[in-house]
C-alpha cells in the first residue's frame, strides 16, 4: 500500500531552526576527525584515532565501553580535535544493558567549549561551557519518572541538581526507555540555526525509519566551536554502557560548502576504510567456509522466509500488521514535519515574516529572511490531508480483514483442539472412572446380600464356614487387582500412542 504524502524536504533535513533555508539548500558533510565506529574502531595499541579516552573506559575493535558493570565507576571518551563547523549533527549508536530491573546512573553526550574531566555528573565535570544530553537511568527523586532524556545548557556557573535529576534546569526531555534493548539505541542530534533536535530510536527494531521526536528546543545558545564527547558513571547499581557508533556530521549552506576546503587526509582514511570493509568480508567468507554448520544455521535464523513454513495465512498477517507499522511510521513522521512547519509560519506571521537575527554561538550571523507560506503549498497540504483520509481507509480495511482471519483461525484452532481432546486420553479418563464406579457399585451390592444370607443363615456346627472378616478381606483383595490392572490397561494404552 503506498501513500503519497507532501513532501517538506525543509523538515526533513532540518526538523527544527527557525527560518531554516529548504533541505535543498543544506548540506551535510560527514567529519571523520570527529566520528568513530567499527570494525576497527581501536588500533592495535588500544587507541581511538582522533579521540581520547580515561577513566574505566575500555576500547575494542567493535565497541568503547565507557564503563562496565561494576559499582562507582566513571569513563568518559573526548575528541581531540575543536569543530571548525557553526552547525552539525550527530548520531549515537550504544547500549545500556544490566542484569536488574533498575540500573545506574546513565550515560550523557556533551558539546562544550573545553574538554571535560572526571566528575559527578555521569562521570563528566561540572559546571561545563555548553549542552549536556543525559540518558538518566536512575530515579534520583523518587518521581518514578527514569529511564529520562533530557538536555540542559550550561554557561559555566550552574551545577547540576542531582537530587531532583536536573527537572528544574532542562530545556526539555522525554520519557524513553533505553536499557536492555535486543537492537542497539539510537540518538540523533541536531543543531542547526539555533534550534536543538533530538530523535530517538528505541533499539526494538533495526529499521533506521523508526526514530521519533523527542524534543525540539529553539533559540538555544551554543559555543561557536567546541568538543564532542561522551561520559557514564554507576553507583551503587551498576549497567555496561557501551558505544558503538559515533558519527558526527557538519551542516552547511551552499556558499560554506563551496568555500570550504577540501581536507587531503580524507581521501586516504576513506581508501583505508574501504580496505578494511574488504579484509572483513573475507574474514566472514572464510568463517564460513570454516564452520559451515553455524554459517547455516545463522542463515536460517536471518531467513525470515522459513519462519512460516505450512501457515501462510500466519505469514500474511505478519507482512500486513509490518506494513501497516510502517505506513504509520511514515504518517507520524509527516505530521510532525507538517506541524513544525505550520508552528513555524505561525511565528513568522506573529514576527512580521523575517526571522530574528542569532542571538550568539553561530559567529553573528544573521538569519536568512523567510516568506509566509504561499498558496500551493496550502492547497499540497489539503491535498495530502486527503490522501492519509484515504489511506486510513484502506489501513481500516486491511485491519477488518486481518480481524476475519484472525477469527477463523481460532474457530479452527477450537475445533481442533476440541477434536484432539475428544479423542484423546481425556475421554480414557472419563470411561475410567465410569467402570470403576460401576464396579464398586457391584461390590457394594454384593456385600449386603451376603451379609443378608450370613444373619438369615448362620453356619452349621462343624462345617468349615468362612467368618466375615476374612470374607471383607477376600472382597477388598479383590477390589484392589481389579483397579491394578485397570491403571495398568490405561498406562499400556497410553504408551502405545506416543508412537503415533
Amino acid at each position: 500500500m503506498t501513500i503519497g504524502v507532501l513532501s517538506l524536504s525543509s523538515d526533513a533535513q532540518n526538523p527544527g531552526g527557525q527560518g531554516s533555508p529548504p533541505a535543498g539548500q543544506m548540506q551535510k558533510r560527514f567529519e571523520y576527525k570527529y566520528s568513530f565506529k567499527p570494525p576497527y574502531l581501536a588500533q592495535k595499541d588500544g587507541t581511538v584515532p582522533f579521540f581520547e579516552y580515561s577513566g574505566n573506559a575500555i576500547a575494542s575493535e567493535e565497541s568503547v565501553r565507557i564503563t562496565p558493570s561494576l559499582r562507582s565507576q566513571k569513563g568518559m571518551i573526548w575528541s581531540r580535535l575543536v569543530t571548525s563547523f557553526d552547525w552539525w549533527e550527530v548520531e549515537i549508536q550504544f547500549r545500556v544493558t544490566g542484569r536488574g530491573r533498575i540500573g545506574a546512573d546513565g550515560l550523557a553526550f556533551w558539546y562544550t567549549a573545553t574538554k571535560g574531566y572526571e566528575g559527578p555528573v555521569f562521570g563528566s565535570s561540572d559546571r561545563w561551557n555548553g549542552l549536556g544530553l543525559f540518558f538518566d537511568s536512575f530515579d534520583n527523586d523518587n518521581k518514578h519518572n527514569n529511564p529520562y532524556i533530557m538536555a540542559m545548557v550550561n554557561d559555566g556557573s550552574k551545577l547540576y541538581d542531582h537530587q531532583k535529576d536536573g527537572s528544574t534546569q532542562q530545556l526539555a526531555g522525554c520519557l524513553r526507555d533505553f536499557r536492555n534493548k535486543p537492537f542497539p539505541v539510537r540518538a540523533k542530534i541536531e543543531f542547526y540555526r539555533n534550534t536543538l533536535t533530538v530523535m530517538f530510536h528505541n533499539g526494538m527494531s533495526n529499521n533506521d525509519k523508526d526514530y521519533e521526536m523527542c524534543m525540539r528546543v529553539e533559540n538555544v545558545v551554543l559555543p561557536q566551536n567546541g568538543y564532542f564527547g561522551i561520559s557514564a558513571a554507576t553507583g551503587g547499581l551498576a549497567d555496561d554502557h557501551d558505544v558503538l557508533k559515533f558519527s558526527v556530521s557538519s551542516l552547511r549552506t551552499p556558499e560554506q560548502a563551496l568555500v570550504h576546503p577540501q581536507d587531503p587526509e580524507a581521501k586516504k582514511f576513506e581508501d583505508e576504510f574501504d580496505e578494511y570493509q574488504k579484509k572483513l568480508q573475507g574474514q566472514k567468507d572464510q568463517w564460513a567456509k570454516d564452520n559451515p554448520e553455524e554459517a547455516a544455521k545463522k542463515s536460517e535464523l536471518d531467513d525470515w522466509d522459513n519462519w512460516f513454513q505450512g501457515d501462510k495465512e500466519l505469514e500474511q498477517i505478519f507482512q500486513g500488521q509490518a506494513a501497516m507499522r510502517e505506513v504509520l511510521t511514515d504518517l507520524h513522521r509527516k505530521m510532525d514535519e507538517i506541524v513544525g512547519r505550520q508552528e513555524r509560519t505561525l511565528s513568522l506571521i506573529s514576527s512580521g515574516g523575517v526571522a530574528a537575527p542569532s542571538p550568539g554561538g553561530s559567529g553573528g550571523q544573521p538569519q536568512i529572511a523567510v516568506d509566509t507560506i504561499r498558496r500551493d503549498e496550502v492547497n499540497a497540504v489539503l491535498a495530502n490531508q486527503r490522501e492519509i483520509v484515504g489511506a486510513s481507509r484502506d489501513i481500516k480495511n486491511l485491519v477488518t480483514d486481518i480481524h476475519g482471519k484472525t477469527g477463523q483461525l481460532l474457530s479452527r484452532g477450537t475445533g481442533t483442539a476440541q477434536q484432539v481432546g475428544g479423542a484423546g486420553g481425556s475421554y480414557d479418563n472419563q470411561q475410567l472412572m465410569r467402570e470403576i464406579k460401576e464396579s464398586l457399585n457391584n461390590v457394594k451390592r454384593d456385600l449386603s446380600q451376603t451379609a443378608q444370607q450370613i444373619a438369615s443363615t448362620p453356619c452349621p456346627q462343624g462345617q468349615g464356614c468362612v467368618s466375615t472378616t476374612v470374607l471383607v478381606a477376600l472382597l477388598v483383595v479383590q477390589l484392589l487387582i481389579l483397579i491394578s490392572f485397570m491403571m495398568y490397561r490405561d498406562g499400556r494404552e497410553k504408551a502405545a500412542k506416543k508412537y503415533y
